[in-house]
């Protein structure tokens, strides 16, 4: 026997369970189901922001938040301008959750816990009877007539309404491209780079202010930079594995990263600070006098780096090793070979091709009656909180537009 319902949503995540408690608070009359493949719901929102839930990010012009999606921005800037970062914290106020804003904009619960948020879905998705299966994996999706079949291992369900929220599910996605979408194939993003290099072996921890740029390309960034253990992170390398993660990928992640440690000073202006010293300060030692905020440790690396000696006085220091210096403080260049998993986020780009949905109503074009929200699209952001609000601002544009319908 088959189950029947109005609203059927595909994933137990963020996307879902925020679309499903929407369109149910909107017409508590319908009966709605989530089905979700694992034993548990919304696991990623568990761990996300180290366990504290990353809920959204503090910027509440909706253009300026697209900028931060390389994939979407265009496309996010109207329902952006109909539920945006603001809305998301009234919203959660009303169901009784209060957010902070961290010093660097993102938002998490008061609490600084994810259960927070995972307990605030629950309740609301027990009050509101909308049915939670749990361990539902979908094997197949027909459109029959005038509502959609979804078998699953253990049921067969049908609904008026299909909404696929199950984030980077390849199996998933194979479903979605026979039903006529377009997928564009996953590739990592968000991710640090992996070099091995002695200017910064035994530097693990040291962070500075930086600009990078892939060398030969576009791409390039700025931001605190981070040396860790495997080579770099840090918001800038974030920054750029973002918005170059198609174009790494077909590199295989070998490429020549430029780095500039003093950020905005240029080749010119850092030999004109160097020759100033050397002139006005010609009995201070090199590794001890340093003209930029910069840290020490760093500072002597690249000395050594420029082929001078640890014991050497501005005086001593020659016009080749002074511009082997400002070049590797400015246009340090660095082998990148391989990449690294940022953290606990596992992003990817790539996903249902963005034209084949109309972004007023988070509807298929190919298929009536079946929606999308969240990471199941080409849609992808840095860290910060900005994936969570795509799910949210998607997940509310479903709710509308199957509250219109119904």
């Amino acid at each position: 026997m088959s189950k029947s319902f109005d609203v059927v949503i595909a994933g137990g995540g963020a996307a879902g369970f925020f679309t499903a408690i929407n369109i149910a608070e909107g017409n508590p009359k319908l009966k709605i189901a989530i089905l979700e493949r694992g034993k548990e719901v919304l696991s990623k929102v568990r761990i996300s922001g180290g366990g504290r839930c990353n809920v959204t990010h503090a910027c509440f012009i909706p253009n300026d938040l697209a900028k931060f999606y390389p994939r979407g921005e265009r496309e996010l800037k109207g329902p952006f301008n109909r539920f945006c970062s603001g809305d998301t914290i009234e919203w959660f106020e009303r169901h009784g959750v209060e957010l902070k804003i961290e010093e660097d904009g993102r938002m998490f619960p008061v609490t600084d816990s994810s259960q927070t948020i995972i307990d605030c879905f629950l309740n609301a998705a027990a009050s509101l009877g909308i049915q939670v299966l749990t361990g539902e994996s979908i094997q197949n999706i027909y459109r029959a007539e005038d509502y959609w079949k979804i078998e699953t291992q253990k049921e067969t369900y049908l609904s008026a309404k299909l909404v696929m929220t199950t984030g980077s599910n390849p199996k998933m996605w194979d479903m979605m491209h026979e039903l006529g979408h377009t997928i564009v194939p996953p590739v990592p993003s968000l991710f640090t780079f992996n070099i091995k290099d002695p200017r910064i072996k035994d530097l693990m921890g040291i962070s500075a202010v930086a600009s990078v740029k892939v060398k030969g390309t576009k791409l390039n960034a700025s931001g605190p930079l981070l040396i860790t253990h495997w080579g770099m992170s840090g918001p800038g390398i974030l920054r750029v594995s973002a918005w170059g993660a198609r174009e790494l990928f077909d590199k295989n992640y070998q490429f020549t990263l430029q780095v500039n440690w003093l950020n905005e000073t240029d080749f010119e202006e850092c030999e004109e600070i160097l020759w100033g010293l050397k002139q006005d300060q010609p009995k201070k030692t090199v590794i001890k006098y340093c003209p930029f905020d910069f840290p020490n440790r760093l500072w002597h690396s690249l000395v050594s780096a420029a082929g001078i000696q640890a014991e050497a006085r501005w005086a001593d220091v020659s016009k080749v090793q002074l511009l082997a210096l400002v070049a590797q403080l400015v246009n340090g260049e660095f082998k990148v070979n391989g990449k690294s998993t940022f953290k606990e986020e596992f992003v990817t780009a790539g996903g249902i091709e963005l034209k084949e949905v109309n972004f007023k109503t988070m509807e298929s074009k190919m298929q009536k009656d079946l929606y999308f929200a969240g990471e199941i699209l080409n849609i992808d952001a840095i860290t910060g909180g900005f994936n969570f609000q795509n799910a949210w601002t998607g997940g509310y544009i479903v709710a509308q537009s199957v509250l219109e319908e119904i």
